[in-house]
């Protein structure tokens, strides 16, 4: 399918997602600037809109683009106007991965600081940011342990007796795990050690390229020849073949005492979708959670972020009445503190308006969350599912075509639609890895039944409240 009309695909789904007015406002000025079969490369008119999305829409870009096209592709945000005067990259830098976006620990700089080169890129890693450090790292009660392991981690030398392999460190978005492992590496590489920092899908790539390039033994023997591997968002690694060579590097590198640091959305017993034989090298280390961000820590980062914008914009100022405000109702993650800070910022700069309350209400009522919704997991739905309907989990996962046990999977598979995030893909993954398909089918079933059938609609709503209670 041509790029043009898998970006049409793209945009009427995220059109139907986040309805016309954010439509209108953040996607209906990208463009498609170059594509290729791995990567490809859109533009916006100004810094401000590529600043946007990239901290707020670029994952969903890339999820649904990967959707549509049926296979992983990497996409990177340029400006047009300041394309004009550049000579246009090789392809290949186009399929350099997207520079992590700053999480909560971190209290991002308002302009991009330029990109250290490290060691690792020459073997094919993803660049580090120079931003996040572990000074710039806000710690407060949920992330102590994760930022102890990590320092700990990253200060050893080489020559030192490895104390948490792999170190495994899981959390939902924006809560500082991307900036803990940037820490990690640049802490490390600083002391001399060879490191390597990829992304899954940075791995997936690199792998599935030298594949293609007949270099597999250059891939592999770049990875092992390191002192330390760091790999983020482990639950975008796909395929069995991609899979089976992470395995093979990780039992490498933890026999030979290198050391590992992993991080993903999820604890490894929840990557379902993961090779049952990583799960078990990763469980066999330490696994630490960063938690959600509490108000003192959300008023920590924001006088972080303030601190750093005053020192770039000459009399800015936000009172503190407005910051606790801010880091009271602007409560899901630090790409949200991000998001209204910078739109008081904005505010002010473009108006000349000075930031109070009433300012701060106006700019972040659609951040501001009235409560925070309870999250509910796919294994919790199949689980309570199966218990209304007096099955087993097994049973629902398993290939049985039996009524008694069809009607409540495409129940449950209804349910982590409407409950969860998590696209069809992944929830047929989930499900005893069906087909998209499959589940699509199911949910659109269930809808038309619980208009037609009160009985089935209130057992659906009993089941709803169950979730959430």
């Amino acid at each position: 399918m041509r790029a043009g009309a898998v970006w049409e695909r793209v945009r009427r789904r995220l059109r139907a997602e986040f309805g016309e007015d954010v439509f209108n406002s953040w996607f209906k000025s990208i463009e498609i600037d170059q594509a290729g079969e791995d990567a490809v490369r859109l533009s916006v008119p100004t810094r401000f809109l590529k600043s946007w999305i990239d901290n707020h829409y670029r994952d969903r870009i890339i999820a649904r683009w990967s959707e549509e096209a049926a296979r992983p592709v990497r996409i990177d945000m340029t400006v047009r106007s300041a394309m004009a005067n550049r000579v246009a990259p090789k392809p290949k830098a186009v399929a350099e991965a997207p520079r992590p976006a700053a999480p909560a620990g971190a209290a991002r700089p308002l302009e991009q600081a330029p990109v250290a080169a490290s060691h690792g890129e020459t073997l094919g890693g993803s660049p580090l940011d120079p931003r996040l450090t572990f000074d710039s790292f806000v710690q407060g009660r949920s992330n102590t342990l994760a930022r102890a392991a990590a320092m700990q981690v990253a200060q050893s030398r080489a020559s030192d007796s490895v104390l948490f392999n792999p170190l495994y460190i899981h959390a939902g978005v924006g809560l500082g795990k991307t900036h803990l492992l940037q820490a990690i590496a640049g802490t490390a590489q600083a002391a001399g050690r060879r490191i390597l920092y990829l992304t899954a899908e940075k791995f997936t790539f690199g792998f599935v390229a030298s594949l293609k390039n007949q270099t597999a033994i250059a891939f592999k023997e770049a990875l092992r020849n390191i002192d330390l591997l760091i790999i983020d968002d482990l639950q975008f690694l796909q395929g069995k073949q991609t899979q089976a060579e992470f395995c093979h590097t990780l039992n490498a590198l933890i026999d030979a005492g290198r050391q590992v640091v992993v991080a993903g959305d999820r604890p490894p017993s929840d990557l379902e979708n993961l090779d049952e034989r990583v799960r078990s090298r990763l469980a066999g280390g330490l696994t630490v959670e960063i938690g959600s961000l509490d108000e003192n820590l959300r008023l920590d980062i924001l006088k972080q972020k303030l601190a750093q914008a005053k020192a770039q914009h000459q009399g800015f100022d936000v009172p503190l009445a407005v910051l606790g405000y801010v880091a009271k109702n602007v409560t899901q993650n630090g790409r949200d503190l991000d998001g209204a800070f910078n739109r008081l910022l904005a505010t002010n700069r473009l108006t000349n308006q000075p930031v109070t309350i009433e300012m701060a209400e106006r700019s972040i009522r659609d951040l501001v969350r009235v409560a925070e919704p309870r999250r509910v997991k796919i294994e919790e739905i199949q689980k309570i599912v199966a218990q209304h309907y007096n099955v087993s989990r097994s049973d629902i996962l398993s290939s049985r075509r039996t009524a008694t046990v069809v009607r409540p999977r495409q129940i449950a598979m209804y349910l982590a639609k409407t409950m969860t995030l998590r696209s069809l893909p992944e929830i047929g993954r989930r499900f005893g890895g069906r087909d998209h398909t499959t589940v699509l089918h199911a949910v659109r079933k269930i809808e038309g039944l619980v208009g037609q059938d009160p009985a089935l609609n209130e057992e659906v709503e009993v089941l709803k409240r169950r979730l959430n209670d």
